[in-house]
């Protein structure tokens, strides 16, 4: 059992107090069909779609890409985690432009922390003009999103790619991001 998990399972065994065989059920079972028809259910409890949509991302099963998306956006920061951990392990080449869309609705800019931090993990084509535009966005010194910003600066400094220079030179200027700016 990764970690991962391991904390996932903890936490949703206190979600799932009140159908503790559902829940060791859904732990244990190695049937994704099983897990899979959790997915699609109706009045599945939100604890039950999250341990099989991340138990089948992590398998590879492409069936769960959906639901780790929606996941990947709840204002819930540990959901965001989990499914962010989950479309990693999920390799599925719409994830990026998923995280992309999720973290450039400046609507959900509150919730974009882990869609942003994702993009700099999958360094796909779609991650450098995202981060570029969350960036962008973020560069007023009065931003109450300014952790988004340093997540930026970060995951364009992981990214290495001369084309984030201009914006990230940019950013030096500004008083929270400027020392993560410089380095990256």
């Amino acid at each position: 059992m990764d970690e991962e998990f391991r904390s996932l399972t903890d936490r949703l065994r206190g979600e799932a107090a009140d159908d503790p065989a559902a829940y060791e059920q859904l732990v244990a079972t190695g049937d994704q069909d099983r897990l899979a028809q959790v997915l699609t259910a109706p009045r599945q409890p939100l604890w039950a779609r999250e341990l099989a949509a991340f138990r089948l991302g992590v398998a590879g099963d492409r069936r769960a890409f959906e639901a780790l998306v929606l996941l990947l956006n709840h204002r819930d920061p540990e959901r965001c985690v989990s499914a962010a951990h989950a479309l990693t392990r999920l390799g599925d080449p719409r994830t990026a432009r998923a995280a992309a869309a999720l973290a450039t609705n400046e609507l959900r800019v509150a919730y974009a922390l882990v869609p942003v931090r994702l993009l700099a993990a999958l360094r796909a084509p779609e991650s450098l003009p995202a981060l570029l535009t969350v960036l962008e966005r973020r560069l007023a010194p009065e931003d109450p999103y300014w952790r988004l910003g340093l997540a930026c600066v970060e995951g364009l400094g992981t990214l290495g790619d001369r084309r984030a220079r201009p914006l990230l030179i940019e950013a030096v200027a500004h008083p929270r991001l400027g020392r993560a700016a410089e380095g990256a």
